[in-house]
């Protein structure tokens, strides 16, 4: 048995998380867990885009609807990421959690036996809200549960998403050896909705809430717990006087002034507004160039690949594994670059391919019509794709984390929504090279202003956790300093 860890604070929790090597025993399957709902969730956005085709031939959808059915998930995820973060920061993470894999789980079944459009929208509708739901909480607890060490590896999250995109890709290339016919849209629906009722089991079963959370909402009893849970063999050691504080009118927990819930207008005080100003913006360009582009590719391909859906299909398999291989070099560029440059760098590349790609779309050989998309996939992924809800989620302490993570995402899904329903309706306007265009403008504004606001919280040698937090109502004095270095290991 290890000698028992203090626990006096913030501080002290902070520093225990920090002080850990690796991410191991039953904290790092927490932090898996968490991973497997953001990659539940990509399942659940991509399962419709990978059988977008063969749907429109059997339902005999035109561009609005198109336009509709794609961006509805986007949408109500805007309204979803909010509400999502607001319920994590004041009930705490783990209900939001399992109640975004209930939601999946019904949209899923909802569209894979849906035979009505409005039947697919509401399905759809039901998905966004679970996807606002999931990554507004689970990015937030995942940044929470990470030693500061090991904080780049948030972006695995990317890779994450591109590999659920190949296991639909996968899935209905098997599939269609069963000659199903256009029906094989409904297929990843239903291994989505498979895999939701598996990981919300397993979540139901294993997870634990946030300590950072817990710590600061002063609930010593139930850190305590946690931890031991989290880090078994590892005890703690809680002062008689946070356990029973004096019960003094206006005071909370050992004394300490009662916290007013900090507003979203806490977001734009210093010294948070330059963290959010970046994070919208790389937030708002990727998801842009992503849904836009990326979504899209599946449909795309048939423009480069011809009209047979396996072609087509071993195409866009090519584009996501170079995703995933950018997915997988993100965490390894942002602890070599940080963040801030990582995703600058990434902007300036997809940029560059797209314009490369619009001036060539009409004239593209075999192998340009594989390499040009694989390249902006590679160069979103390990660049931006991550690093929107990285930023928030690294940047804020933790009773304003979840809820910069739902601003995030509803930028994002505000941004996607536009993408989707803009990008099939433009391009039967305008065409596929117009459309290639003005997303690589917006490619060169987001590097742009990654460039202009120099705010990384990996270069910034700080942890959020342990910041003052200010509101209009209550002046929160800091936690107690306590030596770091007595929990780190020789």
């Amino acid at each position: 048995m290890h000698t028992a860890v203090p626990l006096r604070g913030i501080d002290d929790v902070v520093a225990f998380i920090d002080s850990r090597s690796a991410l191991s025993g039953h904290a790092g399957l927490v932090w898996w867990l968490l991973l497997g709902g953001l990659f539940l969730e990509a399942l659940s956005h991509s399962a419709l885009s990978v059988g977008l085709a063969p749907m429109i031939r059997q339902l005999g959808l035109g561009p609005s609807e198109v336009a509709l059915l794609a961006s509805s998930a986007a949408f109500s995820a805007l309204l979803a990421n909010p509400l999502g973060g607001w319920l994590a920061d004041r009930w705490g993470r783990v209900r939001p959690l399992l109640a975004a894999k209930l939601l999946v789980l019904a949209a899923a079944l909802l569209v894979a036996f849906g035979e009505e459009f409005g039947t697919l929208v509401t399905g759809r509708v039901i998905a966004g809200l679970a996807f606002g739901l999931d990554f507004a909480v689970a990015m937030a607890m995942l940044a929470e549960l990470t030693p500061q060490r090991l904080r780049h590896r948030l972006n695995l999250w990317q890779a994450l998403w591109y590999l659920a995109v190949c296991s639909n890709l996968l899935l209905t290339l098997a599939v269609e050896q069963w000659e199903v016919g256009d029906s094989l849209w409904r297929y990843p629906l239903a291994f989505t909705a498979a895999a939701a009722l598996l990981l919300l089991n397993l979540q139901m079963l294993l997870l634990v809430e946030s300590p950072c959370w817990l710590a600061r909402r002063q609930r010593w009893q139930a850190l305590s717990d946690t931890l031991e849970r989290l880090y078994p063999g590892q005890s703690f050691q809680i002062p008689e006087a946070l356990l029973h504080p004096p019960d003094a009118p206006g005071f909370g927990l050992a004394g300490m002034p009662r916290r007013s819930d900090p507003g979203l207008r806490s977001l734009l005080r210093r010294p948070y507004r330059a963290r959010i100003m970046l994070a919208a913006s790389v937030q708002i360009g990727q998801a842009v160039q992503y849904f836009a582009i990326g979504w899209y590719l599946p449909v795309l391909g048939m423009e480069l690949f011809g009209e047979d859906f396996s072609q087509a299909a071993l195409g866009v398999l090519v584009f996501n594994v170079c995703g995933l291989a950018g997915g997988l070099l993100a965490p390894a560029l942002a602890r070599r670059l940080g963040l801030r440059q990582a995703a600058a760098w990434g902007f300036a590349m997809c940029c560059l391919v797209l314009l490369v790609l619009a001036g060539s779309w009409r004239q593209l050989a075999g192998w340009q019509a594989l390499l040009l998309p694989s390249l902006f996939l590679l160069c979103h992924a390990a660049g931006p794709g991550a690093n929107g809800k990285s930023l928030s989620s690294l940047s804020f302490p933790s009773e304003l984390r979840a809820r910069a993570n739902g601003v995030m995402g509803s930028l994002g899904g505000a941004s996607a929504t536009l993408a989707l329903f803009l990008f099939p309706l433009l391009q039967s306007a305008l065409g596929t090279a117009a459309c290639l265009l003005l997303v690589a403008a917006l490619a060169l504004l987001a590097a742009l202003a990654c460039c202009l606001i120099r705010w990384d919280p990996q270069r910034s040698g700080f942890h959020p956790d342990l910041e003052a937090m200010t509101t209009p109502d209550v002046a929160m004095t800091p936690p107690a300093r306590t030596d770091r270095r007595r929990h780190e290991r020789p």
